[in-house]
């Protein structure tokens, strides 16, 4: 994890179609980025941040959001997001995110990720799924 320094940005992009609609989503009605897509678009561009940089077989994983969604985007436009490493605490990776459509800011706050060996990882989720088929 040499490589991780604080100041590492990454950054996400997509069209807002009516697949990632809160309505699509079912997280509301109406037919506006949905916040949960948003927060994956943030949750990308902060994984965007560190795929590069981390040794091989190696990889993160979002465990904590905190942001606030700040504006609607209609079907049609593009939302992209940035994500900012503010932050190293061992395996804990804390970033600043922010996500923009065609016109004007519309999310921010922030986002923690952890290390995780992918062997490993992989290895324990498939542990923890034979427990419950037994």
């Amino acid at each position: 994890m040499n490589e991780l320094v604080v100041g590492v940005i990454g950054e996400s992009s997509e069209l807002v179609t009516t697949e990632n609609t809160a309505a699509r989503w079912g997280s509301g009605m109406v037919a506006g980025f949905a916040t949960p897509a948003m927060i994956a678009l943030m949750e990308n561009a902060a994984f965007n941040a560190t795929k590069n940089v981390l040794p091989e077989g190696q990889t993160t994983v979002g465990i904590e959001v905190n942001v606030k969604h700040l504006a609607a985007t209609p079907v049609g436009m593009n939302a992209r997001a940035r994500a900012e490493l503010t932050r190293v605490e061992g395996r804990k990776l804390f970033f600043n995110v922010e996500a923009w459509d065609d016109v004007e800011k519309i999310g921010e706050g922030t986002h923690v990720r952890f290390v995780v060996d992918v062997t490993r990882f992989a290895q324990r989720m498939s542990d923890k799924g034979r427990r419950t088929n037994q």
